[in-house]
């Protein structure tokens, strides 16, 4: 009896462990095929060379998610990302929100201009960015990552929040952090975290 306990036990143990298992490597290529069609405007390996898109690599996992659930859902706009969210299953959401989690985010370059960035980190002091983002501003669960990502994009982003264009998760906390900031509080943040190693 104690046997078959033990072997019963070792089984449920196996197929625990199978459930575990990366996907298979037909799921692999068909995670790698649709996120493909990504980095037509998100770059190689999600890291965006273009103005005004984002960089994926390396963004929390259920930040992802939750994006594509919005742009999805209509209740986050943009003409680009509308028609191919919609096409996305909630399979694929969790796929590509894992893919793009698991890629090695942005390296920042050299900071031209520390004096900006000092005025930048003054300003993620005073409005508790880290509060959210975390101390070295990578994220945690549907926050974003905010260290590497390209400026423009920050400043695109905080501008949309502060005018109440971009809606969605924590679009209530960043629309009253946003509001109250100056474009030069914007430009020197965004500065800061887009330079930030």
């Amino acid at each position: 009896m104690r046997r078959q306990f033990i072997s019963h036990a070792i089984s449920a143990v196996a197929l625990l462990a199978l459930g575990s298992l990366p996907a298979s490597a037909a799921d692999n290529a068909a995670i790698k095929e649709k996120a493909a069609v990504c980095a037509g405007c998100h770059g190689e390996n999600g890291i965006s060379q273009t103005e005004n898109i984002p960089s994926l690599a390396g963004q929390p996992d259920q930040y992802l998610q939750w994006q594509l659930v919005f742009f999805r859902a209509g209740s986050r706009k943009n003409d680009q990302m509308q028609p191919i969210a919609e096409e996305t299953t909630n399979e694929d959401v969790r796929n590509l929100g894992a893919y793009f989690a698991a890629l090695t985010p942005p390296t920042a370059a050299e900071d031209k201009d520390p004096d900006l960035s000092k005025k930048g980190a003054q300003v993620a002091v005073g409005r508790r960015c880290a509060s959210c983002h975390t101390d070295n501003f990578a994220g945690t669960k549907a926050v974003a990552r905010l260290a590497g990502q390209r400026e423009e994009y920050l400043v695109k982003a905080l501008h949309d929040y502060k005018s109440s264009q971009r809606v969605g998760g924590g679009g209530a906390a960043m629309a009253d952090v946003a509001y109250h900031m100056s474009d030069e509080e914007i430009t020197a943040v965004s500065h800061y975290l887009a330079y930030f190693k």
